[in-house]
């Protein structure tokens, strides 16, 4: 690589048309990507990993509204002192995913973990709707 390396974003169909409603006001670039999830599901609720590298916990936000649920991220990459940049094919990103939760998921007991870059999301059922035996009597 020489010195005269630049990073170059190519604009998508997107970028485009926010860029022309935006003419008037320079904004910095924003990538966002949708991160790869794996989604388990069983008796007692669902439980989804969803890949976020380089997230840091203060840079991640996943909430529930109206059975949906957001997860947005931002990832930081930091350069090395006395390095710089040569090629990066994505820098910073920001990560989003939604998801509609059942009505049979109490996301209100919810429980989240960050770790190795991977998000661990625990939604259970309602108790209501786990499923249960009944117990047939005779007589």
């Amino acid at each position: 690589m020489s010195n005269t390396t630049e990073l170059v974003e190519r604009p998508t169909q997107q970028d485009a048309s926010v860029a022309a409603q935006n003419a008037t006001a320079p904004q910095p670039r924003r990538t966002t990507v949708a991160p790869a999830v794996d989604i388990f599901e069983d008796r007692n609720g669902v439980t989804l990993l969803v890949d976020l590298p380089g997230v840091p916990r203060d840079k991640l936000c996943v909430s529930v509204q109206d059975s949906t649920l957001s997860i947005e991220a931002e990832a930081v990459v930091p350069t090395p002192t006395g390095l710089r940049v040569q090629h990066a094919e994505l820098r910073d990103p920001h990560f989003a995913r939604t998801f509609a939760l059942g009505a049979d998921l109490d996301a209100s007991r919810s429980d989240a973990q960050l770790r190795d870059g991977v998000l661990k999301l625990t939604i259970p059922r309602r108790d209501e709707a786990k499923p249960r035996r009944i117990d047939v009597s005779i007589g």
